[in-house]
């Protein structure tokens, strides 16, 4: 029997102690690769957050806009596929998107500069491949496709195209292959064909999914799995799932319920929608009460079942969930605040953590694991 000498025992249980920390340090390091950024319309700014592993926020930064002196109606946000550049949407004339870049190591913003929007965008996202930004303008009835620079600079519109009343998102689909587009005074859902080679838009056939009457289509999402997508409604307080057929963009309704808590009876005014990344719970927000309403959801049929509404931040006009699926911050456009919430694992149910101030008018809440 050959025996460890003294020194190969003590190499072996360094190793195994670098090792314990190494793995310990690990999940710190990896939530502390969490970013939180919130934009606020009245500041002109966007607030940069840490979120550690307990879901505390460490506030880390404020970017300001430059070149941006009126402050705009809302503060849309979007990050680009590669993590490397935040782009923010500035409501007021001259229409701009402002980009920064995110430092890898510390998430960090530095602005790179600033493109032209083709009016006052109320939404802003870009395609899967990073090659374009889509944008819709709630006042203008119109949406807009601007090519991305390298350098993550805004390019002139390429695409400029009308729709019905109030267009107020423009996303593309999991594939990259449709855009959808929710016009909330004329209660449709758009469909454009996009050609991502090319950088451009076709409206679809049918170019439309019609919703309710009066129902106000606002904001969606879609799940996962890429086969089911979940809307808002503004005005009637609506949540509806459907089912998504890739191959087509065709969108069929499987159910529809409500982000309204027990009770209410006042005028809705719905507002934001969002999933956990693992698929399994939904939520959305709804203003005139200031609450979150969580659902369960069924990865087979898609179905939702509600678990119940808490009470928020005050106009609660934004709000997101972290990359791990454990955290949701919520901020209110008339506090000027930002709440965040335990997601429990089981039921998805909220638990308030605590809140934290931001910029003033803070409406839209990106989150982001550094690679």
């Amino acid at each position: 029997m050959i025996r460890p000498t003294r020194t190969a025992s003590r190499a072996a249980i360094a190793a195994t102690l670098f090792t314990c920390l190494a793995l310990v340090s690990g999940v710190r390091a990896g939530m502390a690769e969490t970013f939180a950024y919130v934009g606020n319309a009245d500041s002109n700014d966007i607030s940069v957050f840490k979120i550690a592993e307990s879901g505390e926020m460490m506030p880390v930064q404020t970017a300001a806009f430059t070149g941006v002196e009126k402050a705009g109606a809302s503060t849309p946000l979007a990050i680009t596929p590669d993590h490397r550049v935040l782009i923010a949407g500035v409501r007021s004339q001259p229409f701009l998107a402002v980009s920064f870049a995110i430092d890898p190591k510390t998430g960090l913003l530095s602005h790179i500069g600033n493109g032209p929007l083709a009016d006052s965008m109320a939404n802003i996202a870009i395609d899967r491949g990073g090659k374009v930004l889509f944008s819709a303008s709630y006042g203008g009835n119109k949406v807009a496709l601007n090519p991305l620079q390298a350098n993550g600079v805004v390019a002139e519109p390429k695409q400029v195209i009308p729709t019905g009343l109030n267009a107020h998102a423009f996303l593309p689909s999991p594939d990259n292959r449709f855009v959808f587009a929710t016009n909330l005074g004329s209660d449709q859902v758009l469909s454009f064909a996009f050609d991502a080679a090319a950088a451009t838009l076709t409206p679809s056939d049918p170019p439309s999914i019609k919703t309710p009457e009066k129902s106000g289509p606002r904001h969606f999402v879609f799940h996962p799995n890429g086969k089911f997508v979940y809307l808002i409604h503004e005005l009637n307080g609506d949540v509806a799932a459907y089912s998504y057929e890739a191959k087509s963009g065709a969108w069929g309704e499987i159910q529809r319920t409500t982000a309204l808590p027990e009770g209410f009876n006042g005028k809705p005014w719905a507002a934001d929608i969002h999933i956990t990344p693992d698929g399994r719970f939904l939520y959305a927000s709804e203003r005139t009460t200031n609450t979150l309403t969580a659902y369960k959801v069924d990865a087979t049929s898609g179905k939702l079942t509600t678990v119940g509404s808490v009470p928020t931040e005050k106009q609660p006009r934004g709000f997101n969930i972290d990359p791990t699926g454990r955290y949701l911050a919520a901020v209110g456009e008339l506090s000027d605040g930002m709440t965040v919430y335990a997601i429990d694992q089981t039921s998805g149910a909220l638990s308030k953590l605590k809140s934290y101030a931001t910029g003033k008018k803070p409406n839209w809440v990106e989150f982001l694991k550094l690679q």
